[in-house]
């Protein structure tokens, strides 16, 4: 389990998200269980994928529909 701030605080500094966006969305992963936090290519966002697992968050792929 992480802190909500540092939730935020990591998809500011990997995505570039601003506080409110990040803020946003960590409340969306604490109330839905998940949120979609980067999208392109998949070589890219095994990338992200790697960089989320490392700041110590839980995070999968998930294909587009």
């Amino acid at each position: 389990m992480n802190l909500m701030n540092y939730v935020a605080y990591v998809f500011q500094q990997l995505f570039g998200y601003s506080e409110t966006e990040a803020t946003n969305l960590m409340l969306q992963v604490h109330h839905e269980g998940k949120a979609v936090v980067s999208c392109g290519a998949r070589e890219s966002m095994e990338i992200d994928v790697s960089k989320l697992h490392a700041a110590g968050l839980w995070a999968t792929l998930q294909q587009d529909r």
